[in-house]
C-alpha cells in the first residue's frame, strides 16, 4: 500500500514540475518571492495561478513596459522601484506592498502579505488612473450612499425585513450582510480585520485574518489601508484584461437596471446590435484602440474611459479613469438630472431644505455644488468629439438636441410627481418629512417615477435605444405612475373626508 501512496506522490510531484516548467514559456522573469507563492498556489488556487499567466501582469515587466510608445503604453508611472522594474507583476509584488498601511496584514510562509490589493498598491504602475478614478463618483460611491441619510432610507426600505404588527407594516433595520449582498455589491463595504482565525488548507493549519465586508469588488469599497475603490470592479483578479474592462458585460454587473438599465439600453441600440454581430472580430487588446480598425462600433469603454486615435494616429480622446470626464449631466440615481457635481463626495452637497440632494425637491440645481455651463460644455465636446468618429456633424448635434428635450420632460414629469408627494404632505394624507420619505404608497410609487422610469427614458435617449425607454420600462409607465400617483391622492381624499 505504501509504495502505491509514494507513487502517487511521486506522480503529483512529477506532474507540477512538468507544469511548472510549461508556464515559464512565454512569461518574463520571476522574483523568488512570486516563485515561493507559485510553488504552492498553483495547487492550491490553479484557477488564480492560470488568470494570471495569462495576464500582461505575468508576460511583461514594469521596465519593458516603460519601454513601449507613449501611446501604446498601459503603465503611467515614469519609473517603479528598483526591486520590481526587472521582473513579472506577480503575487508578491502586489500581495506584499506596502505591508505597514493594511490592516489585513498577517505573517504567511514567512512573508508579511495581505489579502485585499487596492489602489494605493496599484498607484506603483498606475499613479494616472488612481488619481483620476479618485475625482471619480464612483471611488466615492460607498461614502455617498451610506452617509446620505436621505438615500440611507431608501436603502432600509429597501433591504430591510418588515414584520405586521398591530395593523401596521413595521420595517426593521437591514442587516450588514443583506447590505453587502445587495446595494453594497457594487456600491463597496468596509472592510475591517476581525481577528485571525485557524483554517485547514491542503498544507495545514494556517492562520488567516477574518473580514467583515469581504468578499467585495464594489466600485467604492472602504479598504483595510484607508483607500478607496477596485480596481477589480472592472478589470477582475487575477487577469486584469484590459478586453474584459472594455466589454459591455463588464459595466452590466452594476448597469442593468431598472434603476441604471445602461446595459438593457444597449443590447437593444444600433450599437449593441453591431457589437453582437462583430464584435468576436475586433481586437480587444490593441492600445490605443483604432477607430473603424479595431472596432466598428462603441462600447461602454470606446466613451467614457478608452484611448481612441484614428487610422492616422491622431488622438480622438485620452484615457480617463474619472468616468465622467465626458459627461456634462448626471442622468440617473437622483430625483432629477442635473449637472455633475464638482465633488466625488456628494455627502458635502447640501440644498436650501438642507437635504443633501443635488437639487431642491422642486427640481433646482444646487448650483454652487455643480459644474458650471462652461465645464458642461467642454465635457459634451469631448464625448461629442467621440461620435463624432464615426457619425457626420448633423447626426451628432441631432441627437443631442433629441438628449437635451428628453432631460427637460423627464425632470417636468418627476417635478409633476413630487408636487402630487408635496401636496399628500401638506394635507396630511402621507407623513413625509422629517420621518421617512420612502415608506408609504405614495412616496414609493414617486420613487418609481425618477429612479426606474425616468432614468430609462434618458438611459434610452443617451444610449439611442429608443425602444426601451417608450414603453419597454420608459415613457409609458413613468405616465401610467403619474396616473396613478393622481389616483391614489383622490382616494386618500375621500377617505379622509368619509371621517
Amino acid at each position: 500500500m505504501r509504495w502505491r501512496v509514494g507513487l502517487m506522490v511521486f506522480g503529483v510531484v512529477f506532474l507540477w514540475v512538468a507544469l511548472a516548467g510549461a508556464s515559464e514559456e512565454g512569461r518574463a522573469p520571476l522574483s523568488e518571492a512570486t516563485r515561493t507563492c507559485l510553488a504552492c498556489h498553483r495547487m492550491v488556487t490553479p484557477g488564480i495561478v492560470a488568470d494570471w499567466e495569462r495576464s500582461l501582469h505575468a508576460q511583461t515587466t514594469p521596465e519593458e513596459a516603460l519601454e513601449k510608445p507613449a501611446l501604446s503604453r498601459r503603465i503611467s508611472a515614469q519609473k517603479v522601484p528598483e526591486d520590481k522594474k526587472a521582473v513579472a507583476v506577480g503575487c508578491a509584488e502586489c500581495h506584499t506592498l506596502n505591508p505597514d498601511s493594511h490592516k489585513d496584514t498577517f505573517d504567511h510562509n514567512d512573508f508579511k502579505v495581505h489579502v485585499v490589493v487596492t489602489p494605493t498598491d496599484c498607484q506603483t504602475c498606475h499613479p494616472q488612473e488612481v488619481q483620476e478614478y479618485q475625482r471619480n463618483l464612483m471611488a466615492k460611491a460607498y461614502r455617498n450612499l451610506k452617509k446620505n441619510p436621505v438615500y440611507h432610507g431608501l436603502l432600509e426600505t429597501s433591504l430591510g425585513p418588515q414584520k405586521f404588527e398591530k395593523d401596521q407594516l413595521v420595517y426593521l433595520p437591514s442587516h450588514e450582510l443583506t447590505q453587502a449582498d445587495a446595494c453594497l455589491s457594487c456600491h463597496g463595504t468596509r472592510v475591517e480585520v476581525k481577528g485571525m482565525a485557524l483554517r485547514e488548507t491542503p498544507m495545514g493549519e494556517m492562520s488567516f485574518p477574518i473580514l467583515s465586508g469581504w468578499p467585495n469588488q464594489g466600485v467604492g469599497r472602504i479598504n483595510s489601508d484607508g483607500s478607496e475603490g477596485a480596481c477589480t470592479s472592472c478589470h477582475p483578479r487575477h487577469s486584469f484584461s484590459i478586453e474584459i474592462a472594455r466589454k459591455p458585460y463588464t459595466c452590466a454587473q452594476c448597469h442593468k437596471g431598472p434603476d441604471v438599465p445602461a446595459y438593457k439600453v444597449y443590447v437593444v441600440s444600433k450599437h449593441g446590435n453591431i457589437f453582437k454581430s462583430q464584435g468576436k472580430h475586433w481586437n480587444w487588446k490593441a492600445v490605443p484602440w483604432t477607430v473603424g480598425k479595431d472596432f466598428t462600433a462603441p462600447t461602454c469603454a470606446t466613451c467614457h474611459a478608452s484611448l481612441l486615435v484614428d487610422p492616422n494616429g491622431t488622438v480622438i480622446a485620452q484615457r480617463t479613469h474619472q468616468f465622467n470626464d465626458r459627461l456634462a449631466w448626471r442622468i440617473f440615481g437622483l430625483i432629477y438630472a442635473h449637472p455633475h457635481p464638482k465633488e466625488a463626495d456628494t455627502t458635502i452637497i447640501k440644498n436650501k431644505a438642507g437635504l443633501p440632494l443635488p437639487t431642491e425637491l422642486t427640481g433646482e440645481p444646487v448650483a454652487n455644488y455643480l459644474i458650471d455651463q462652461a465645464e458642461m460644455s467642454r465635457r459634451e465636446a469631448r464625448i461629442k468629439t467621440v461620435c463624432s468618429a464615426c457619425h457626420a456633424t448633423g447626426w451628432v448635434e441631432g441627437f443631442f438636441i433629441r438628449f437635451h428635450k428628453t432631460i427637460e420632460t423627464t425632470n417636468q414629469q418627476t417635478l409633476a410627481a413630487t408636487q402630487m408627494m408635496l401636496t399628500a404632505w401638506k394635507e396630511g394624507l402621507a407623513q413625509g418629512l422629517p420621518s421617512s420619505i420612502f415608506d408609504e404608497a405614495l412616496e414609493k410609487m414617486w420613487v418609481e417615477t425618477w429612479l426606474f422610469y425616468a432614468n430609462s427614458v434618458r438611459f434610452a435617449s443617451a444610449m439611442a435605444g429608443a425602444d426601451y425607454g417608450a414603453f419597454a420600462n420608459g415613457r409609458w409607465y413613468l405616465n401610467k405612475n403619474l396616473q396613478a400617483m393622481r389616483d391614489w391622492l383622490e382616494f386618500k381624499r375621500a377617505v379622509k373626508k368619509l371621517k
